[in-house]
């Protein structure tokens, strides 16, 4: 199962208006990817499994409440940012990219399927001023890397289950990457939610920014 059944099986309760729009993800990206490359030719026969999926896995852990702030930095054509856009409308997302055509491709998608929460900047991590609740990324860099980008961008409020922070996706052994890193960390298995090959060693994971 790679349409976009697989969505709605492990999202049952989504709305018309959001089935409608993750029907759609495949066919819209098909058609920018054969005129700007963002997705490999091999994903993009598992689209829903590989790119929309496993976005959607931070979902799983932490159900963003309304008004909650979502940065996205090295989205790429759009990932994780745009699937949890259309799952969380009631949300702000911004989503980075340093390559601006990744960002066109991201704008052409949100418009066409009228995603109204979602604001791009073609830019540098380091250069967002901005703060939010959560920062998400999928393994654009290794963590210690990372934390630099981000230093200074949470904002000191929590309002959700989870104290603000980082949701990263992961794949492999991450024991020599994290030793470094000083902060709280929680790895959530994405095998546990999704029982697919493709997710046997792919984690969520998060670590608590908050300094309160």
């Amino acid at each position: 199962m790679d349409g976009v059944e697989l969505i709605y099986k492990h999202f049952p309760e989504l709305t018309e208006k959001q089935k409608e729009q993750f029907s759609q993800l495949k066919e819209i990206y098909t058609f920018w990817n054969n005129q700007i490359n963002v997705i490999s030719r091999k994903d993009l026969d598992q689209f829903y499994e590989r790119h929309v999926l496993h976005s959607l896995a931070i979902a799983k852990i932490q159900s963003f409440k309304d008004d909650s702030r979502i940065l996205d930095i090295g989205t790429g054509g759009g990932f994780p940012g745009v699937p949890l856009a259309i799952l969380f409308p009631n949300c702000q997302f911004v989503l980075v990219d340093s390559i601006g055509k990744k960002i066109k491709v991201v704008n052409e998608v949100c418009e066409t399927l009228k995603i109204t929460n979602v604001i791009t900047y073609h830019s540098r991590a380091e250069d967002i001023k901005e703060q939010f609740d959560f920062i998400v990324s999928r393994a654009v860099t290794a963590m210690p890397a990372f934390l630099k980008w981000v230093k200074g961008k949470f904002l000191a409020d929590n309002k959700n289950k989870f104290r603000n922070g980082i949701l990263y996706l992961k794949g492999g052994d991450l024991t020599e990457e994290m030793k470094p890193v000083k902060q709280k960390i929680k790895y959530n298995e994405i095998s546990k939610f999704f029982d697919y090959e493709f997710f046997e060693t792919k984690k969520v994971v998060y670590l608590d920014m908050n300094k309160k």
